[in-house]
C-alpha cells in the first residue's frame, strides 16, 4: 500500500513552503491537485517534475477509483490551489475512502489562510468558528449569519471580492455594527493588507473602495446577550430600508438580531416612515 500525503502549499509567497513538503512532492508518484496551472507554476519554480491529476469539487467522486488504484502501489500527494487541503477545498471523500481501504494518510503541515488571518487580526484566537465560504445567495447567507450570531468564539470566513460589500452589509445588520473585525486581503502576497475596525466601519470603508483580491474575514464573537436600545433598532431599520428592503422584511431581520419582537420593530418602522412623510 502507498501513502496519501496531504501537502500544504503557499497561500501566496512561495518562500512559505516547507522543506518536507518539497521532499514529498519530489518523491511521490502522483500529485492530485485542485488547479494544475497553479500547482504547475509551483513545481516549476522549485524544479520539480511530477505527473499531475486534476482533482476538484466537480470531479472528485469520478477520480476516486483512479486515485485509490494508484495508492495500491504508490504514493499520492494531495494539494489544493493554496494552503492546507480540505478546508473549503476538495479532499474529504478521498481521505475517507483511503482510510476505509487501510491506506495511511499523512499530513504535511504548512500555510493556512485561516490561521494566518486569525493570528494577525488582533482578535481572540483561543476559540474560533470557521464558516468556510459564505453562501452565494443572500437568503442562505443571512440564515447562516443568524445561526452563528450568538456564537461567542471568533468567526472566520472566506469571501469573494464581488460579494464582499453585501456580506459586510448583512454582517453589520445581523451580527451588529459595533463588532470588531479584521478584513484580511491578499495575505502573504505583494498587496497584502489587514484592515481593522468595526463591522459598521468596514461596511462604510469597502462601500467606497473596489474590493480586489482574496479576502479572509475575522469577526469578534458575540457578547453576552442584551436587547438593543431603540436608537440602535432605528439605525438598523434605516440601513435595511435604504438597501431596498420593504418594511416587513426589514422588521423581521432587525427583530432576529435585536431581541425585540417583530411587532415592536414594525411599529417603529411605521413611525419613522410617517415622520419622513411629514418632513
Amino acid at each position: 500500500m502507498g501513502i496519501l500525503y496531504l501537502v500544504a502549499t503557499p497561500i501566496g509567497n512561495l518562500e512559505d513552503i516547507t522543506l518536507r513538503a518539497l521532499r514529498v512532492l519530489r518523491e511521490c508518484d502522483l500529485i492530485a491537485t485542485e488547479d494544475t496551472r497553479t500547482t504547475g507554476r509551483l513545481l516549476a519554480h522549485f524544479g520539480i517534475e511530477k505527473p499531475m491529476l486534476s482533482y476538484f469539487e466537480h470531479n472528485e467522486l469520478q477520480r476516486l477509483d483512479q486515485l485509490l488504484e494508484t495508492l495500491r502501489y504508490g504514493n499520492v500527494a494531495l494539494v489544493c490551489e493554496a494552503g492546507t487541503p480540505l478546508f473549503s477545498d476538495p479532499g474529504y471523500e478521498l481521505v475517507r475512502a483511503a482510510l476505509e481501504h487501510g491506506i495511511a494518510v499523512v499530513p504535511i503541515p504548512g500555510p493556512s489562510a485561516i490561521i494566518t488571518a486569525l493570528a494577525v487580526s488582533g482578535l481572540p484566537s483561543d476559540r474560533f468558528f470557521f464558516l468556510g465560504f459564505l453562501p452565494r445567495r443572500a437568503a442562505p447567507r443571512r440564515a447562516l449569519l443568524h445561526e452563528v450570531s450568538g456564537v461567542r468564539a471568533t468567526l472566520v470566513c472566506f469571501e469573494a471580492p464581488h460579494r464582499l460589500r453585501q456580506t459586510l452589509a448583512d454582517m453589520e445588520v445581523i451580527l451588529g455594527g459595533n463588532r470588531p473585525c479584521a478584513i484580511c486581503r491578499e495575505l502573504t502576497k505583494l498587496h497584502e493588507e489587514v484592515w481593522r475596525g468595526t463591522l459598521a466601519e468596514a461596511h462604510a470603508e469597502w462601500r467606497e473602495r473596489q474590493p480586489r483580491g482574496e479576502f479572509t474575514l475575522v469577526v469578534g464573537g458575540a457578547l453576552p446577550p442584551t436587547a438593543w436600545d431603540e436608537a440602535r433598532v432605528r439605525e438598523a431599520l434605516a440601513s435595511l430600508l435604504a438597501q431596498g428592503f420593504d418594511r416587513s422584511a426589514a422588521a423581521r431581520e432587525v427583530a432576529r438580531a435585536s431581541g425585540w419582537s417583530r411587532r415592536a420593530v414594525y411599529a417603529l418602522a411605521i413611525q419613522d416612515s410617517s415622520q419622513h412623510e411629514r418632513d
